[in-house]
């Protein structure tokens, strides 16, 4: 029997003055928003992952400054029928600077900062239905120390 593997995934919660840092992207299902987020590569951490993803998804480098939350979903893509289960990792971040001009990853159209009601009122639009469980998670104070993730040196050299 195969073991089962969910997708690793990370998210990075970036509020500034009651705004949240997103995406907007072109997807297989259609434009649909979500937390700067995306999968962990080999040979990184989390953390190394989700400071990667915002930068590459919003040009904004990001300091992440502790856990919010681990999640799993399961989800069917409209276009594929594909059924995929994913662990999100997300991370409450703070944005340190933007990186003017900078290209971002195929597929997305911008970043945005939106309100959590904002967010909320485009609960058809999510990318994932961790999208706005994980800024509720947020806004509830939930948080967990970084110091509780321990990656081992292993893991962060690919051809070991």
């Amino acid at each position: 029997m195969n073991p089962w593997k969910p997708n690793t995934t990370v998210a990075a919660v970036v509020e500034r003055d009651g705004r949240f840092l997103m995406v907007e992207e072109l997807t297989r299902d259609g434009l649909r928003i979500n937390q700067p987020a995306g999968h962990l590569d080999c040979g990184e951490s989390l953390l190394q992952a989700v400071v990667r993803e915002a930068l590459e998804e919003t040009a904004w480098e990001v300091e992440p400054l502790s856990g919010v939350g681990i999640y799993m979903a399961r989800s069917r893509h409209q276009g594929s029928g594909a059924d995929v289960t994913y662990l999100r990792f997300a991370f409450a971040c703070r944005a340190l600077s933007q990186q003017a001009g900078r290209v971002l990853d195929h597929g997305i159209v911008r970043s945005l900062w939106l309100d959590a009601a904002e967010v909320r009122a485009r609960r058809n639009a999510h990318r994932s239905p961790l999208v706005m469980q994980t800024i509720d998670d947020y806004l509830a104070g939930k948080r967990f120390a970084l110091d509780l993730i321990h990656t081992h040196p292993s893991c962060l050299d690919p051809n070991a």
